[in-house]
C-alpha cells in the first residue's frame, strides 16, 4: 500500500514539474503595431509617438484596410480611431495605385466640422511625415481661392467638410476619379447638421469601385441605410471608448469670460504656486499666443503642435522632462503619446472640441498611483462641450470662482447627465391695483428716462390733495 502510495506522488509530482514548465515555456503573445503588417517608416513614427500597443479599434481595423476590405465601426473619437484608418491608408497609398494628378484625389475623409478637419488632418501629417504624400484639408468659412490653387498639384489624402468640398467639385477644384478611398468619420454628425443632400450629391460623383470606411458613434436607421447603399460586405466593429476618469485625479473648473484666460491662467500659477504645467490649447495660433504671454511674464515655457518638426517637438519634450521648463503648451493631437512621470498639474485652456479627448487629456497626471489635478478654464459659449464631458465621465465637475475673475458672462449650469439648465426669467412683480389704501401710478416715465419722448402721464403728488375721479 505505501509503495502505491509513493509511486502515486511521484507520478504527481513528475506531472505536476511538466505542467509547471510547459506553462512558464509558453510564449506570451503581446499585441504590436508590428505584428498588424504596417511597414517600418509607420513603426518609426508610431515609437518616436511612443505609441506601444495598438488599441482595440486599431488592432482589428487596420489588418482589414491593409486587405482593402470596407468597414462599419461604431466607435469614437478617443478609442483612436483615427490611427486606425489613417496609417493603413498611408501605407496602401505608398505601395498601390498611380501618382496622383493635377486637382485629383486618392484617399478622400468627409468630417462633419472644421474643427474635426483640422484635426484628423493633423493625425495623418504626424503619423506620415516619412512617406512621400501630400495632405490637405478643405473647410467653409475661411477663403475657397488658397484652397483651390493647393489642390492644382494633386493630393493624396484631402480631409473635407461635405459642403465645402461640393464647392469646389462644382468649381472643378477637385477630381474624384483617382479616389482610391472614401471615409466617413462621425457620419452620424455629420447626418445631425443636415449634409445629407450634400453627402448624396458627393456620392453620386465618387468612382463606384473604391474602400469605403464608414465611422459613427451609434448605428441610428439613417446610418444603417447609409452603410447598406456604400459599404460591400463590410467588416463590422463595435469599440467602446475609454470613458473613465482617473479616480487620483483631481478634476475642477473655474468660470471665466474668454477674454480673460490668459490673465486667470497666469493669476493661478503664481497663487497656487504651481511647479509643472501642461496646458492644453485648440488652435497652434492658440498655442503660440500663450507661450509669448509666459515668456514675456519671465515664465519657462515651450510649444507642441503640428506646425512644429518632430525634432522640435521631441526637444521641447525632453526640456520639459529635464525640468529647464515650467509650462508645456499642446494641441490636443500633437500631445498624443506623451508619457511624462510624476506630472502634478494639467490645465485645460481650452475644451476640447471632442468629449473623450478630455480623459485623454487629464490622464496624462494622476499616473501610476500618484495623485495630479486637472483644472479647466471655462467660458459661457463652452458649456456645450462641458455638458458632452460631463455625460462622458458621469460627473459634475465642481466650480470654484476665482475672486476677482468671476465673469460678466455666466457659465450656465450643468446637471448629471450634460444636461444645460437655463437661468429661469425672473417673474413680473404684479401690478398693484388703485385703492387700498395705496396709489396707483400706472404705466408712466418722465423726460428724464426718455428725453425725446413726451412723459405720458404725470406723477401724483403723494401728498397733496387727492387726484380728482372725473374722467
Amino acid at each position: 500500500m505505501e509503495k502505491a502510495t509513493s509511486t502515486l506522488r511521484s507520478a504527481s509530482s513528475f506531472l505536476s514539474s511538466k505542467l509547471r514548465s510547459l506553462f512558464f515555456v509558453l510564449p506570451v503573445t503581446v499585441m504590436t503595431f508590428a505584428s498588424l503588417g504596417l511597414i517600418d517608416q509607420l513603426l518609426r513614427t508610431l515609437e518616436s509617438l511612443e505609441y506601444t500597443q495598438p488599441t482595440p479599434v486599431q488592432a482589428k481595423a487596420i489588418p482589414a484596410v491593409l486587405k482593402g476590405r470596407d468597414l462599419m465601426a461604431a466607435a469614437q473619437t478617443g478609442t483612436g480611431k483615427t490611427a486606425g484608418f489613417a496609417l493603413p491608408l498611408l501605407q496602401r497609398l505608398l505601395h498601390e495605385g498611380p501618382h496622383v494628378a493635377s486637382n485629383s484625389v486618392r484617399a478622400l475623409v468627409l468630417v462633419p466640422t472644421r474643427e474635426l478637419a483640422e484635426q484628423v488632418h493633423e493625425s495623418f501629417r504626424t503619423y506620415g511625415q516619412d512617406l512621400p504624400l501630400r495632405t490637405y484639408a478643405v473647410y467653409g468659412g475661411v477663403s475657397i481661392n488658397p484652397q483651390m490653387m493647393a489642390l492644382r498639384k494633386g493630393i493624396d489624402v484631402l480631409v473635407a467638410t461635405p459642403g465645402r468640398l461640393l464647392d469646389l467639385y462644382r468649381q472643378n477644384a477637385v477630381k474624384f476619379s483617382q479616389v482610391q478611398a472614401l471615409v466617413l468619420d462621425e457620419a452620424d454628425r455629420m447626418l445631425d447638421l443636415g449634409f445629407s443632400e450634400e453627402l448624396d450629391a458627393l456620392f453620386s460623383a465618387l468612382p463606384k469601385k473604391r474602400q469605403t470606411l464608414l465611422f459613427s458613434a451609434t448605428f441610428s436607421d439613417a446610418i444603417r441605410q447609409m452603410a447598406q447603399k456604400l459599404l460591400r460586405d463590410p467588416l463590422s466593429i463595435e469599440v467602446s471608448p475609454r470613458n473613465a476618469a482617473a479616480k487620483t485625479v483631481k478634476q475642477w473648473l473655474v468660470p471665466v469670460d474668454r477674454k480673460r484666460k490668459s490673465e486667470l491662467f497666469l493669476h493661478l500659477l503664481a497663487e497656487k504656486r504651481w511647479g509643472q504645467v501642461l496646458v492644453f490649447v485648440k488652435t497652434r495660433k492658440g498655442v503660440d499666443r500663450l507661450v509669448d504671454e509666459l515668456q514675456a511674464q519671465g515664465i519657462s515655457s515651450d510649444a507642441i503642435h503640428g506646425d512644429k518638426p518632430q525634432a522640435s517637438r521631441l526637444r521641447a519634450l525632453e526640456r520639459f522632462k529635464a525640468g529647464e521648463v515650467q509650462v508645456l503648451v499642446a494641441t490636443d493631437v500633437a500631445a498624443r503619446g506623451l508619457d511624462i512621470h510624476d506630472l502634478p498639474q494639467v490645465v485645460n485652456f481650452d475644451l476640447p472640441i471632442v468629449a473623450e479627448d478630455y480623459v485623454h487629456r487629464i490622464g496624462r497626471t494622476g499616473r501610476a498611483g500618484a495623485t495630479g489635478e486637472a483644472v479647466s478654464l471655462v467660458a459661457a459659449d463652452e458649456v456645450d462641450q462641458l455638458a458632452a464631458i460631463e455625460t462622458l465621465i458621469q460627473q459634475v465637475l465642481p466650480r470654484h470662482d476665482e475672486p476677482g475673475f468671476v465673469p460678466d458672462h455666466r457659465v450656465p449650469t450643468t446637471q448629471p447627465g450634460g444636461q444645460i439648465i437655463k437661468k429661469p426669467k425672473k417673474p413680473k412683480k404684479p401690478k398693484e391695483s388703485a385703492g387700498k389704501g395705496r396709489v396707483h401710478l400706472g404705466n408712466w416715465f418722465d423726460e428724464s428716462e426718455k428725453p425725446n419722448a413726451k412723459p405720458i402721464r404725470k406723477v401724483p403728488s403723494l401728498g397733496g390733495a387727492k387726484p380728482s375721479k372725473k374722467r
